[in-house]
């Protein structure tokens, strides 16, 4: 474990998914090193640009203008190269080319099992930032990005549910989250939905044709359906397919969000909480904190061991779904 004197240069990248907040996630652990009189670079491209020495050093004002900016202006790629030894030997050879000693990684499971393997076969000392927009990450109540990607998907549903009502549809909403219901289940509860699909819940098709056979025996004329994109049930088309060959009750359409999701200028919170992280990521790695992940819980920063949060996920809240279930009448 190296000590804060003994770190010089640290380098940061964003690896898989992009999500609204990298940006000042970036921004934060820039100027965070700088405070710290440390040099910091940016690693283009994730694993991939470590492996093709695709670094550059960053200033105080590289990083001016970008917190408000969805993306990543460090760009992320997902490399097939740095899963072999060979791979992540190169990667190495050139962060000690340009003499980068700790580093700080900003990404999903995925990144954080590429760098729990680099830093048990080098010497280097390493932390993550979670950042996702499907908050399925254990050891934090939320990823960066979670929560614009939940804000847009409800500014979506809104307008849809303007539409629905005027013509007494039911429409089919398929929002991101192949593993992870998050999205869903938030989305769904903000934007008053008649029914939440979630890839954790067992549901069959018959129950949910009695939520909406539910509706249609009240009079319900319009409704709303949540559905998370890795739903066991199947999507928003196989969905909405389904329910008409067994009823004509509903003028039935589908939406499907998809990546405008991923897009977008970061709410504050993912703003304050990617920069909050940010900073306990410089602040942890010159402290002596490594192979940890940082994560927000209760209000308060935390660092996980890598072997806490690699191959385990953020559970859905059982409080939530009942909500939703009481609410969705």
């Amino acid at each position: 474990m190296k000590k804060i004197s003994e770190i010089k240069k640290l380098g940061v990248f964003t690896s898989g998914g992009d999500a609204p907040g990298m940006n000042a996630a970036i921004r934060a652990v820039v100027r965070a090193g700088i405070y710290y009189q440390k040099e910091v670079y940016g690693i283009m491209r994730g694993y991939e640009g470590m492996i093709d020495a695709d670094i550059v050093k960053l200033g105080a004002r590289s990083v001016g203008n970008i917190l408000q900016r969805g993306g990543t202006i460090l760009k992320t790629a997902r490399s097939k190269e740095f899963r072999t030894k060979e791979g992540r030997v190169k990667a190495f050879e050139n962060l000690k080319k340009n003499g980068i000693d700790g580093l700080v990684a900003i990404g999903g499971d995925g990144t954080f099992t590429g760098l729990h393997y680099f830093s048990s076969e080098f010497d280097i000392s390493t932390i993550c930032l979670p950042g996702t927009i499907d908050n399925d990450i254990a050891g934090t109540d939320y990823t960066i990005g979670f929560d614009t990607a939940t804000n847009t998907a409800v500014q979506a549903i809104d307008r849809i549910r303007d539409t629905a009502l005027s013509h007494n549809r039911l429409f089919f909403i398929e929002v991101m989250g192949r593993n992870s219901g998050y999205i869903a289940l938030n989305s769904g509860i903000a934007g008053g939905a008649g029914a939440i699909i979630l890839p954790e819940e067992e549901l069959s098709f018959d129950d949910l044709y009695s939520l909406l056979e539910a509706g249609m025996e009240t009079g319900k004329k319009s409704n709303l359906v949540v559905v998370a994109e890795g739903s066991k049930l199947g999507g928003a088309n196989e969905l909405a397919k389904k329910i008409a060959e067994r009823s004509d009750y509903f003028d039935i359409k589908v939406t499907i969000l998809g990546h405008q999701q991923r897009g977008g200028s970061p709410t504050y919170f993912d703003r304050v909480l990617a920069s909050k992280m940010g900073v306990a990521a410089v602040e942890g790695l010159l402290n002596g904190e490594s192979n940890v992940m940082v994560g927000f819980k209760e209000n308060k920063i935390v660092y996980n061991s890598y072997d806490q949060v690699i191959n385990q996920q953020h559970k859905i809240e059982e409080e939530s779904m009942r909500i939703a279930k009481i609410l969705s009448i």
